[in-house]
């Protein structure tokens, strides 16, 4: 793991948005980046959000819900909050050298037939891969590396 740049993503429940963007950085960047993601007020993994990230081919099923506390103290060389709330709730972080914001809709609150719903999700879901891994890759000064 050493060499590895470090990433702390953000958000209020650690539920869906935070928990997609942790999967969508590990898969796609994860020869140069070690990466966690947290919660201000952690709850659980949504179970949407781990089945739209399997239909793309990402695993979290064995990601759970984490409070920020568990992670001051730790150095990052990123921290990214995809919620406004979680930005206006950590204003400051000691430890993480940049600090950058990009908010996502939260799925979690979607209505409607379980289809809509998961539609819903895939929206975000393909939001975050392709807001977040460029990104991560354009703050920590990572090369585009061929697929």
């Amino acid at each position: 793991m050493s060499g590895k740049k470090r990433v702390l993503i953000l958000c209020t429940g650690n539920s869906c948005r935070s928990q997609m963007a942790e999967g969508w950085v590990r898969c796609d960047l994860g020869d140069d980046v070690e990466v966690f993601s947290a919660g201000t007020e952690p709850s659980a993994v949504h179970p949407a959000a781990s089945a739209v990230m399997a239909e793309a081919g990402v695993d979290i099923s064995s990601h759970r819900s984490k409070s920020l506390s568990g992670f001051l103290g730790q150095p990052f060389d990123l921290l990214v909050t995809v919620c406004d709330s979680a930005r206006e709730s950590c204003p400051a972080f000691p430890g993480a050298a940049k600090r950058v914001h990009e908010s996502f809709p939260d799925p979690a609150g979607s209505t409607g037939t379980n289809d809509e719903v998961l539609d819903q999700f895939r929206e975000v879901r393909d939001l975050i891969r392709e807001r977040i891994v460029p990104l991560v890759r354009r703050e920590l000064g990572l090369e585009e590396r061929a697929k």
